[in-house]
C-alpha cells in the first residue's frame, strides 16, 4: 500500500479581515492575517505536504479592501501564497472586467469551471488545476451557483451553467476527462452554501472520484465533517479568527481518503508567532486608509445595531430611511445582508460608515401597483427565506 499524508488548511470569506482584534472584555488577540499567515508558517514548516486553500470571498467587508478595490487584498494574498483559491460572488463586486484585472495580479490560481464566455462558449476562468505533490495528483475544481450570483444575472457577455444540476455535470466532464490520468485526490473549492454543498454532493457520481468539498458563501462553522454520497464537506465559518484543517491519509492504489481528522482551529496569539513583515505591509495601507476616513461625519442619538439578518434591527431601518429620503420614495427595500456593521454610533466617522455600508451600488426606483407590492413582500418574506442567506 502506497499512502501520503496531507494536511490540507482551508479558508472562505475572508472578507478582507486583516487585522487581529482583542475579543470583547479584553484577552488574546484573534485573527487577522499575520497570525494566520504565522500559522501556516507554522504548519508549512512542520508538515511534508501542506495546501491551503480559499473558498471564495477574499475582497469586500473592509476599508482598506473598499479603498483599493481589492487590489490591496491581491497583493496581500501574494504574499500569503494559497495553493489554489476559487471565485466568491465578491469577487464580482468592482465589476467583471476590474475581476479579470484582478486575476492577472493573482501569483495563484483561481479556478471556476462554469462561468462562460456566452459569444465563444469558453470558460472565464481557468476550470480546474492538477497539482503533484508527493508524487500524488491532487484535482481541483471551482463552483458557484446561480443562487450567489445577483451580480452577473444583468450581465450580457457571461453565461454560465449555474444550477447545482448543471454544475455536477461541469465536475464530471473534468472528471471523467483525467479517468485514466490516476488523480489521487479531487477536491470541489465551491461558494454556493452548506445546504447547496450537500445537495451538489447527492449529484456526484460515484465513479467521477470527488473525495471533499471545501465551501463558503453560508459562513458555516461545523463541529465536524458532513460525509454525504461518501464526499467529505467542510466550511471554515467567516473572516479571519479560524481555519479548517484536515490531516489526511490518501491511499495511491484506490485513490482514496483512507484515514482523515478535520479542526476548526482558533486563530489567537497563543497558537502561533504573527507574521511580522505581512503585520508591517498591512500597516501601510491601513495607515493610508486611517489619514482619509478617520473623519467625523455626525452623532447619533444612541447606538444602533444590526445583530441578525433575519430580523427587523434599529441600524436597518436607518440605512432604509436614510436611502428612502435621498430617494423621495414610499419604500425603500434594502438588502438587508448589505449592512456589514453589526453596530454603529453614536459617534459616526466616515470609516464607520463604509464598513457598515460598502457598497457603491446605484438606487433603482420603480412605480407599481399594490398587487405587486405585496407578491414582491410575500416572496422576500416567505418563510424558507428567512435563513440568513435569502
Amino acid at each position: 500500500m502506497n499512502t501520503k499524508k496531507f494536511a490540507i488548511l482551508h479558508s472562505n470569506d475572508m472578507h478582507g479581515d486583516f487585522l487581529a482584534e482583542v475579543r470583547e472584555g479584553g484577552g488574546k488577540l484573534t485573527g487577522g492575517l499575520a497570525l494566520l499567515s504565522g500559522y501556516i508558517n507554522k504548519v508549512r514548516n512542520e508538515e511534508e505536504n501542506v495546501l491551503y486553500l480559499i473558498s471564495g470571498d477574499m475582497v469586500q467587508g473592509s476599508l482598506i479592501d473598499s479603498e483599493y478595490k481589492g487590489i490591496s487584498t491581491m497583493e496581500i494574498m501574494n504574499y500569503i501564497s494559497p495553493d489554489v483559491v476559487s471565485l466568491g460572488n465578491h469577487e464580482f463586486d468592482y465589476g467583471l472586467p476590474h475581476l479579470l484585472f484582478l486575476e492577472k495580479m493573482a501569483n495563484f490560481p483561481i479556478v471556476n469551471a462554469n462561468l462562460y464566455v456566452k459569444k465563444y462558449n469558453k470558460r472565464l476562468m481557468r476550470p480546474y488545476l492538477i497539482l503533484n505533490r508527493a508524487d500524488f495528483n491532487i484535482l481541483f475544481i471551482g463552483i458557484i451557483t446561480e443562487k450567489v450570483m445577483d451580480s452577473l444575472r444583468q450581465d450580457e457577455l457571461i453565461s454560465s451553467f449555474l444550477t447545482l444540476e448543471e454544475a455536477s455535470m461541469e465536475v464530471g466532464k473534468i472528471c471523467n476527462a483525467y479517468k485514466k490520468h490516476d488523480m489521487d485526490l479531487t477536491i470541489l473549492l465551491t461558494h454556493i452554501g452548506f445546504d447547496s454543498d450537500v445537495e451538489l454532493a447527492r449529484l456526484l457520481k460515484p465513479e467521477w472520484g470527488v473525495d471533499m468539498i471545501i465551501g463558503g458563501h453560508s459562513h458555516t462553522v461545523l463541529e465536524k465533517p458532513m460525509v454525504e454520497n461518501n464526499v467529505l464537506i467542510v466550511q471554515a465559518g467567516v473572516g479571519t479568527d479560524q481555519v479548517g484543517r484536515f490531516d489526511i491519509t490518501v491511499d495511491d492504489d484506490t485513490n482514496s481518503i483512507i484515514e482523515y481528522k478535520w479542526q476548526l482551529i482558533p486563530i489567537d496569539e497563543d497558537l502561533a508567532e504573527p507574521d511580522d513583515k505581512l503585520g508591517e505591509y498591512i500597516a501601510s495601507f491601513q495607515e493610508a486608509v486611517d489619514r482619509k476616513y478617520n473623519t467625523i461625519i455626525c452623532k447619533l442619538a444612541k447606538k444602533h445595531t444590526h445583530p441578525k439578518r433575519e430580523i427587523e434591527t434599529s441600524l436597518g431601518n436607518l440605512i432604509a430611511d436614510a436611502l428612502g429620503e435621498f430617494a423621495e420614495c414610499d419604500v425603500m427595500l434594502v438588502g438587508s445582508g448589505s449592512i456589514r456593521a453589526q453596530e454603529i454610533g453614536p459617534v459616526v466617522t466616515l470609516r464607520d460608515l463604509t464598513r457598515c455600508f460598502p457598497f457603491q451600488d446605484a438606487i433603482g426606483t420603480y412605480t407599481i401597483n399594490g398587487e405587486k407590492l405585496r407578491r414582491i413582500f410575500s416572496h422576500i418574506m416567505r418563510p424558507e427565506n428567512r435563513n440568513g442567506e435569502g
